[in-house]
Parts: C-alpha cells; structure tokens; sequence
C-alpha cells in the first residue's frame, strides 16, 4: 500500500505525542524512545526495499486528483535519507543516555528529539514544495527546544542567532514559494517540473531558482550563509550537537539536490555553474575554519561546511556519475559525522575541556578510543576502502566527464586539509605527555558513551568495505535525479 511510505513520519509523531507523558520516568521515556526508533526503522527498511523493487511510491491525501491534493513522495533518494536518519536517531538517543543528563532527559528531550525526526523524515518525502516549508518548520522548533534545553548562557545566547536566522530564511523561503506559484500555477513539485519544462525555464524561473538556492543555503550552511553555523551548533550538548550536525544541514543540502535535479535543469550555464562556484567557495572557507581552531568542537562543525561543499559539487555536475558520489557522500556524511561528535564528546568527557592545547597522552588510559577516532578520521578524510574515498571518488569523477578539471582536483586536494584537521585532534590529544583529564570520570557512563559510538563507527566501516552491496541503491538514485520523468511519472500517474 502506498499509504506505508508514511510511517517513518507517523511513527516518530505519535511517539513524540506520548513521550510528552510522564517526564519524570526516565525508564519510560529511554525506553519508548528506542522502541519507537526501532519500529520506524524495520518499516524504512520496509519501505527501501518496495521502492528499489517496485519504484517510486506516491500517495495523495484527501482523495484529491494530483496535483491538487498534498502528495508525499518515496523514492530511492528519499528512502535511503529517511532510513539513515532514523539509524543515527537510535545511536544518538542511546549515546545521549550518558551524557544528555538527567534533568534535560526529563524536560522533554525526547519529544523534541521525536519531533525533529518527524520534520526531517517529512522533508526528505514530501511531494509538495509548500509543504517541504512545513517540515522545515517542524523540524525547526524542535531545535529551538533542543537548542536551549538546560538554559546555559552560551545556549540562550546562539539561540537568540539561530532563531533569527531561521525566521529571515523561513520568511524568504514562503515569499519565493509565492513567487514560484505565481509562475507556474502549481505546488507540486512533479507538477512544477512539467510545467517549467513546457516553457523552457525562462529568465524569471532562474531568478526563482537563484532565491531557492539561498533560501536552501542558509539551512545548508553554504558559502556566505554559513556565518551562523559555527557558534550556534557549539553551544548545546554532544548529543544535540551530533543530532544537528548530521541531519540540519543536510536536509538543505537535499532541497538543492532535488530542485536542482528536478525543475531547474534548463539553464545550467547559470544556475549550475553559480552552484559549483559557491560549494568551492565554501570548501576553501571550511577549511580555512577547522585549521583555524583549537576547539574540537569548531574543527568538526567546519567540517560540515567543507562536506556541504563537495556534496554540492557533486549535484553541480549533473550527470549520473557526479550525482551518484554526491548521493554516497550525503549518506557517508551523515553517518561519520554522528561519529565524530560522538567521539569528541567522550573526549570532552574525560578531559573536561575542548581545547586542544589542554588535551594529551589519553592513548595511554583509552587506547581503544584513540584507534576508533582514528578510524573515523579517516573515513571522513577519505582513505580508502572507507566510505569517504568511494563517494568523493565518484564525485571526482564526475566532475572529470563534465569538463571540471581543475575544480576536481581541488576537491581531491581539500582532501589532505580534512585529514590534517582532524589528524590534528588525534596528535594533540592521544598522543604526546599526559594532559588534563576530568574529576568526574565514572566508568560506568563512559562505557554508556563508549558503546553505542563504537557501533557506529563500525556501521562506518562496513557503508564502505560493502559498498558493492549499497551502490545498487545509489545507481538507482541516481537515475531518479538524473531523469525527472520517472519521479514526475510516479506521482502524476500514481498518485490518484
């Protein structure tokens, strides 16, 4: 039935609902929280499977005639986004019961967690761009719960940026809805497709899109609108920050991979070109900001700067190679980086400090931490047989058939920038005199934190050593995105 495609989205709603009950019963919440993950990510697995099988799915509310009615959307793109986002979910929730405390888990941590994956699953599976802004804002005030949950000054002081950032962009983001309905007449987005198709995308429709893509750019946290990121993503807890970091800015990054894939593809000169220059602008200035710092925090979140940058590059490209790496790359994103902060977070844990500068010896007293790292490192730098290698690999080469040599090679070479910024954490904290280590250490909680990331990290391992049994998936993808009409079909014809 088509109608199961929602219930990555129900299923974490109606948890959510519940999980607003009996906040004082942390047993309660942790375990309703992981059932409810649990379920939704059999019935992604589920969905994954019936739409690499059977194609995209469809499903139109009301009864109503596409494009009239609202349509949600299941594709293979969709699918395998929603599918990790519950998978980091479950890791991050479990991670947070060690970490998160007490009294943030019983003052609705786990409802906004639900909330968040409810806006993000939504996001990825609408058919309706007036609806993407829906999920958008649902996801949107989760976060500012997230942001500001335990009322540190750091936290009320980037939530105040963070909120108003959003709202500017929101703001932005209906009026070029309006803009876009006002042309094409439509607010599906298969509709739309058929419709700019019809008459050839002329100027106004690349105006339209030039607006999309900073609209799109400042959730992305694209090059100059990543201003906000660094210090807001640094102020709430390891778990919070991890949710963020792995999920937030990749739902904007999936936003321009869809409406760049799907309507705006008839003026590429422009509206591609402009996308390949700002990702490579944005990976210079992510670069120049995890070589920056000292703080192991800010080095991770200008990573994400730096990987927004080369999954955009790789949609720029658009042919099937470059956006079947970018595809790879995304999911590969958005597990390392879950991983990455999982770690640093257990490095903070026990040192009691961000600072480099502070940090030493730990490969002494958690060795099995250090290696860990260190295989996420390189799996982010991209050393190969890690996932990092395969999708920059094809982003690369992507980028090689369309004629984009030189930027390429950048992107190749950004690589080494990558691995000395994170190799820098490794040198300075595991290795070297022993260096300031926390009061508070309780092997218990350390355990807690330790296990859950160590499973990650060998999810990691194995999204790259078995890559021949994902890239199916990832082909599949790709031709979805590189050829709208079987997306446009799917909804038009199946959508009834």
């Amino acid at each position: 039935m088509n109608n199961f495609l929602l219930l990555p989205i129900i299923i974490p709603f109606f948890f959510g609902m519940i999980l607003m009950f009996g906040q004082k019963k942390l047993a309660y919440q942790r375990i309703t929280a992981l059932f409810g993950l649990v379920i939704s990510i059999v019935c992604a697995f589920a969905l994954l499977a019936t739409v690499y099988e059977n194609g995209p799915q469809s499903v139109t509310f009301g009864s109503w005639p596409v494009p009239f009615g609202i349509t949600m959307v299941s594709d293979t793109v969709s699918a395998l986004l929603v599918l990790t986002t519950l998978i980091l979910a479950f890791f991050i929730v479990w991670y947070g019961f060690g970490s998160i405390g007490k009294q943030r888990e019983q003052f609705f941590y786990y409802p906004g967690v639900m909330f968040i994956i409810t806006g993000v699953n939504g996001a990825f599976t609408t058919g309706d761009i007036f609806n993407l802004f829906v999920f958008f804002e649902v996801l949107l005030m989760s976060s500012y719960l997230l942001i500001v949950l335990g009322g540190e000054k750091a936290q009320l002081r980037e939530s105040i940026k963070y909120i108003l950032v959003n709202v500017i962009s929101s703001a932005l983001f209906v009026i070029t809805v309006a803009f876009l309905y006002s042309v094409v007449g439509t607010l599906n987005m298969a509709d739309i497709s058929e419709k700019i198709t019809e008459v050839n995308q002329p100027g106004i429709l690349t105006v339209i899109a030039v607006l999309f893509l900073m609209v799109f750019g400042m959730k992305a946290a694209i090059f100059p609108l990543y201003f906000w990121l660094p210090s807001a993503y640094s102020a709430p807890p390891i778990p919070v920050l991890a949710l963020f970091g792995a999920l937030l800015t990749k739902v904007g990054v999936y936003a321009i991979m869809r409406t760049y894939t799907l309507f705006f593809t008839h003026d590429l000169s422009y509206t591609h070109e402009l996308l390949l220059i700002l990702s490579i602008i944005t990976i210079i200035a992510g670069c120049i900001g995890a070589l920056a710092h000292f703080d192991v925090k800010q080095i991770i979140i200008y990573n994400i700067v730096i990987a927004v940058g080369v999954i955009l590059f790789g949609v720029a490209q658009m042919n099937e190679v470059g956006l079947e790496g970018a595809m790879f790359y995304l999911i590969h994103d958005m597990i390392i980086k879950a991983a990455l902060f999982m770690l640093i977070g257990i490095v903070i844990y026990v040192t009691g400090t961000t600072n480099l500068r502070k940090m030493g010896g730990l490969m002494k007293t958690y060795p099995a931490l250090g290696w860990f790292y260190l295989i996420a490192a390189f799996g982010l730098a991209g050393v190969p047989p890690l996932s990092g290698f395969i999708g920059k690999l094809l982003i690369v080469q992507g980028g090689f058939q369309a004629g984009n040599i030189w930027t390429s090679i950048f992107i190749l070479a950004s690589s080494l920038v990558v691995l000395l910024s994170v190799i820098r954490i490794f040198i300075y904290a595991f290795w070297g005199e022993q260096g300031q280590l926390s009061k508070e250490i309780n092997k218990t909680t350390y355990n807690r934190l330790f296990f859950p990331t160590m499973l990650l990290v060998i999810v990691s391992i194995f999204y790259g050593v078995g890559t021949e049994l994902i890239m199916p998936f990832m082909e599949d993808a790709a031709k979805i995105l590189t050829d709208p009409s079987i997306y446009n079909d799917a909804v038009m014809k199946g959508g009834e």
